[in-house]
């Protein structure tokens, strides 16, 4: 089974692609004329970097493309999963699944600092000591294998759809770039933002080189769970 032109879910995955590379390379051009740390050196070489990670990473998912869609497929026609055995109109079915996923991935990121073991993977992000947009996508191949061998298991139990995930990921990507990135925000903005979204000053904190802040403001996407579940950290 393979996505095609026709499929909503090829087209929100066309989207999806487009709207991240376009993100990083405003994100990137900002950061290049007002960014919030001067004196950033070897920018080139540092995003080429980044890229060519990312890219490795890419080819993997791809990999994983055909059991997710096997596992979420299954999932909505059995039904199996939260959302499917809740009778709920379509639209909170889409909802629920982008705020449940993103519930997901906060734990999923909070396991990633607490368990030694997946430590050793994340650690490759965190070893990015000059951070701009595209530190976004850096990440170790293996953190990227072993949170698709979890997606296997989660998506279902959610009841997740394979076009729900990929819209979610399009959401995703450019708050990602937006919070990883070197571009010049002020504290106003940064402060109303962040009762929403991630924002740069957030995460700025969580790739703190000191552990107490390091451990904290673990979330994606939307900020409450570090409210809601106590990490929550600011400077």
């Amino acid at each position: 089974m393979s996505a095609t032109e026709s499929d909503p879910a090829f087209g929100i995955q066309h989207s999806r692609h487009l709207i991240g590379a376009m993100a990083l390379a405003v994100l990137w051009t900002v950061e290049s004329v007002a960014p919030m740390f001067a004196g950033r050196q070897r920018r080139l070489s540092h995003i080429t970097t980044n890229l060519a990670l990312a890219a490795i990473n890419a080819i993997i998912a791809s990999g994983f493309a055909f059991a997710i869609l096997s596992v979420t497929e299954w999932a909505h026609t059995q039904p199996f999963g939260l959302l499917n055995l809740t009778p709920i109109p379509a639209w909170l079915h889409w909802l629920g699944a982008i705020v449940l996923f993103d519930c997901w991935q906060y734990w999923w990121h909070r396991f990633n600092h607490r368990i030694p073991f997946l430590w050793r993977f994340h650690a490759v992000h965190h070893s990015d000591v000059e951070m701009d947009a595209s530190s976004g996508v850096r990440f170790h191949t293996g953190e990227m294998v072993l949170s698709f061998l979890a997606r296997l298991a989660v998506l279902p139990l959610i009841g997740l759809t394979m076009p729900q995930l990929l819209l979610y990921e399009a959401i995703l990507l450019p708050v990602i770039l937006f919070h990883h990135s070197n571009m010049r925000i002020s504290n106003r903005a940064d402060r109303c933002l962040r009762w929403l979204i991630v924002t740069p000053w957030m995460h700025y904190v969580h790739h703190s080189r000191w552990q107490p802040e390091t451990d904290s403001n673990y979330t994606s996407f939307l900020s409450i769970w570090d409210r809601l579940f106590g990490s929550f950290r600011l400077r």
